[in-house]
């Protein structure tokens, strides 16, 4: 079989495979546990949680009894939804900033899951996303505290981990408190991963799953990365006072959880398509983390050893990964900063370390359609992405110095822009070698 010509089609091709994959109402249907006795109630977060919602509306028996309530980042309910007829209501608030919005759905969420009894199930539907969507902050801490201390831990440099250990420990409902809430009723999570490991204490900071991590682990990550913390934060860290539940505890008895889409699902779907396509498919990893521009330089590194040694991969052939990476700010006005996402940033990077590598084509994109806080998924190089820039009179080192990668593909026409996808299992990323 011939490998495709036409390079720009196939990546996207690849992308909308994996994003596929992901879709609540193409894999929801096998992880529904039955009816119970008592009641069934819906909660849920994250930038799934609407199609995840929808899905399950449609799936649950329509004698059997169903309520609820999930809220999603603006912009990321699916059209059409949801239905009049919807059994399970749909808010919408801020992400990655938590706001007011957000505030309010996590109290009416918390509400939902109160009084329930040992014969009602509740079903939390999480995704990425759903920790900033939670915004119900622990006792003394404002709305305005969370706020600052997201926004700096989203230019430190953190990682996802990292980030998620500070948030469930400064938070009423994240960190396993979801769950604790609901006791004695029965809680089955079914879980989308955005996180490297597909770890469900840290997907959404793990709302509804005990929590392993420490006051004293939140406390140190603090200090690492120099966060501004509020006096009442500090001191329940300190003390231990916002400790979180955790594993072996008792309320957790009895529960579930199902993750029904990964980043590996996903990526092995797109891989299946390539071989359909003639094309061998390799698959590095689906935990890739640290700096997009590091990132960039040693996927760039792998390329060039297939195009030039043939090793260690033959062409036609693609390299996939997904993960997450990073994009530290630095300090600001260091430099002016631009606009793009860490997907984007990656590829700036990687066309700077191939230099115009001939036969090598990427395509770098977030599941969720939202690469950063552009309006773009991510964005596509070629073997000539370079020289285009330069007869433009665009700087690929200075676009990348100010993390300005957007401006610099969008002049190019090199952007990939889908929309809000209603799902998201993290980063994608494809290198692409015909024979």
């Amino acid at each position: 079989m011939t490998a495709p010509t036409d390079a720009r089609a196939f990546l996207r091709a690849l992308f909308d495979t994996a994003v596929a994959r992901a879709q609540p109402a193409q894999v929801l249907a096998p992880y529904l546990p039955p009816p119970p006795r008592g009641r069934t109630v819906v909660v849920g977060a994250g930038k799934a949680a609407a199609s995840m919602a929808a899905a399950v509306d449609a799936l649950w028996p329509a004698d059997a009894p169903l309520q609820g309530l999930v809220v999603t980042r603006y912009g990321h309910v699916p059209p059409g939804l949801p239905q009049p007829q919807a059994r399970i209501a749909v808010l919408e608030a801020a992400h990655p900033v938590p706001d007011a919005a957000g505030q309010q759905a996590a109290t009416r969420i918390a509400a939902q899951v109160a009084g329930l009894g040992p014969d009602d199930l509740v079903l939390a539907l999480i995704s990425g996303g759903g920790s900033a969507l939670l915004a119900q902050p622990a006792p003394g801490i404002t709305l305005a505290d969370k706020q600052a201390l997201n926004q700096a831990l989203l230019a430190s440099g953190a990682s996802i981990d990292e980030m998620n250990c500070v948030r469930k420990h400064l938070s009423a409902l994240k960190g396993g408190r979801l769950a604790a809430l609901a006791a004695p009723a029965r809680v089955v999570s079914l879980l989308i991963s955005d996180v490297p490991g597909d770890d469900p204490a840290v997907i959404a900071s793990g709302p509804t799953v005990p929590d392993p991590s420490t006051c004293q682990n939140a406390l140190a990550i603090c200090q690492r990365y120099q966060l501004p913390l509020p006096a009442a934060a500090h001191a329940g860290l300190a003390s231990g006072a916002f400790e979180t539940p955790k594993p072996g505890d008792a309320r957790f008895q009895g529960h579930a959880v199902h993750l029904i889409a990964t980043p590996q699902h996903s990526l092995e779907a797109a891989a299946a398509l390539a071989r359909a396509q003639g094309v061998a498919a390799h698959i590095l990893s689906d935990a890739i983390e640290g700096e997009s521009h590091d990132v960039g330089k040693v996927h760039a590194a792998l390329a060039r050893q297939v195009a030039r040694q043939g090793q260690p991969f033959t062409r036609p052939c693609v390299l996939l990964s997904g993960g997450e990476t990073t994009v530290t700010l630095g300090t600001p006005g260091a430099h002016p900063r631009g606009r793009g996402g860490r997907a984007s940033e990656f590829l700036l990077s990687c066309a700077l370390a191939l230099q115009g590598e001939p036969g090598v084509y990427a395509l770098a994109a977030d599941t969720d359609g939202i690469d950063g806080v552009e309006d773009n998924a991510g964005a596509l190089i070629t073997p000539d992405t370079l020289a285009r820039a330069q007869a433009l009179g665009l700087s690929a080192t200075d676009h990348l110095a100010r993390h300005d990668a957007y401006s610099f593909f969008a002049a190019l026409g090199d952007l990939v822009v889908t929309g809000p996808t209603f799902t998201n299992v993290n980063d994608f990323r494809a290198l692409y070698l015909p024979g």
